[in-house]
């Protein structure tokens, strides 16, 4: 495993005027606190969005309808509304949360914040003290006037001194004794001046070395403090976006056993049930109309009821008499003798006077069909005069079946028309 780092062991410049390692550390921060920006960035945008897409659902489960249905599915569907409002109240609720995670991150920013201004505050400090000594110390306080306790003033006396010392040497050696003294008064003026600077020179050192080594100890607190600020940093972002992932997972599961209960009550729902309890509730009947019949108005037979007497016979029941007249097929049996009967018959009024019967040859036809009974298939009632009410199963005496579709029928000594689709052969 790889040993911890410090950052008080890595962030140092052998420049004593240089403040790298300081910058670069402060810049860290700087972005970290730019991260936590980013990242409550993140979490106010997704508050925003579960916020509208909670109000959505809700709304949306609100105004879905679905009243028209029934049963089952009319329960499944409500359910689905339900539990689609319990959705949507569940991302408001998830929106609340991250909203409180924001708060808990904006408040760690500012801590950090105000932690790292007290150290910025005496970093700037100690780093102008000890760039203002050490210029003090080293530089000179002009091009043409260098200050009295920087090393260069030290320098330039110890050469003067020098200079002094070796002038008096020569002159002594062979000037005259006023020049001699003269020059002796100098290099001792020069020495004096050297060892003044060397003291002040000292001094400025010494002066720097305590501030030096203030600014070692308070950059080596920093950098501690500044480790100890992005270790924190660190922990509480990785926390944070582990708790959204979580919560987020969460939601999930959330949003899933609330459809599973839909899921539960469409097992529920039948088909078959829901069609039956329709039938059930809605039904208007079990048997559609009869087929509407076509109805020949030569054809129809009026059956004259007894009630009443006045009614004429139809243009039908004309017809089916003038067929008698001309020897027609339809002629029964009863008729005919009657016709002939007729004419046999000697007319009082007629002066006695014999009139010879007629053998008019009847032309081939077809067999005029013999009385059967029927059974009723379908209610009927009547719609004219001449038609017969008749009921399902009635037994029915077929007199005539009409081509037309209508039969004559007898039933209990009533004679109509009914429609011949309704009867069934016994």
């Amino acid at each position: 495993m790889m040993p911890q780092l410090q950052f008080r062991d890595a962030f140092w410049c052998r420049d004593i005027t240089a403040h790298t390692g300081y910058e670069m550390l402060l810049q860290r921060l700087l972005d970290g606190r730019k991260m936590c920006k980013d990242v409550e960035e993140l979490l106010r945008q997704r508050a925003q969005a579960e916020e509208r897409y909670g109000k959505d659902l809700v709304q949306i489960a609100r105004k879905a309808g679905g009243q028209t249905e029934i049963n089952s599915l009319r329960a499944s569907f409500d359910s689905l509304k339900q539990q689609m409002e319990d959705v949507g109240s569940s991302h408001i609720q998830l929106a609340l949360a991250l909203r409180e995670e924001l708060r808990s991150l904006e408040e760690f920013r500012e801590r950090q914040k105000e932690q790292r201004k007290k150290y910025e505050a005496v970093m700037d400090r100690v780093q102008k003290s000890k760039l203002s000594l050490y210029k003090k110390a080293m530089e000179p306080q002009s091009h043409t006037s260098p200050h009295p306790q920087s090393k260069k003033t030290y320098e330039q006396k110890c050469r003067d001194a020098d200079d002094a010392e070796q002038a008096f040497e020569r002159i002594s050696t062979n000037g005259q004794q006023k020049q001699v003294e003269k020059s002796q008064n100098k290099a001792k003026q020069c020495k004096d001046s050297a060892t003044e600077a060397e003291r002040a020179y000292r001094q400025s050192i010494e002066q720097l070395e305590k501030v030096r080594a203030e600014w070692e100890r308070e950059h080596r607190t920093t950098c501690e403090a500044f480790q100890l600020q992005e270790s924190d940093r660190l922990t509480i972002l990785r926390n944070a976006l582990w708790v959204h992932c979580n919560q987020l997972s969460m939601q999930c599961v959330k949003d899933d056993e609330f459809y599973e209960e839909v899921r539960v009550t469409l097992e529920g729902c039948s088909v078959e049930a829901d069609i039956n309890s329709f039938i059930q509730a809605k039904s208007t009947g079990t048997e559609p109309p009869a087929p509407v019949p076509y109805q020949n108005y030569y054809d129809r037979e009026v059956a004259l009821s007894p009630s009443s007497p006045g009614i004429q016979p139809s243009c039908g029941m004309i017809k089916r008499f003038s067929g008698l007249l001309h020897g027609s097929s339809k002629t029964t049996p009863l008729a005919a003798s009657a016709a002939s009967t007729d004419t046999l018959t000697p007319t009082p009024n007629r002066n006695e006077v014999v009139y010879a019967a007629v053998a008019v040859p009847e032309v081939p036809g077809p067999r005029p069909p013999t009385a059967q009974d029927y059974r009723a298939l379908y209610d009927y009632t009547a719609q004219n005069s001449d038609e017969l009410d008749i009921s399902a199963g009635d037994i029915l005496e077929v007199i005539l079946e009409g081509e037309d579709g209508w039969w004559t029928v007898e039933r209990n000594g009533q004679r109509g028309f009914v429609p011949g689709s309704y009867l069934e052969k016994l």
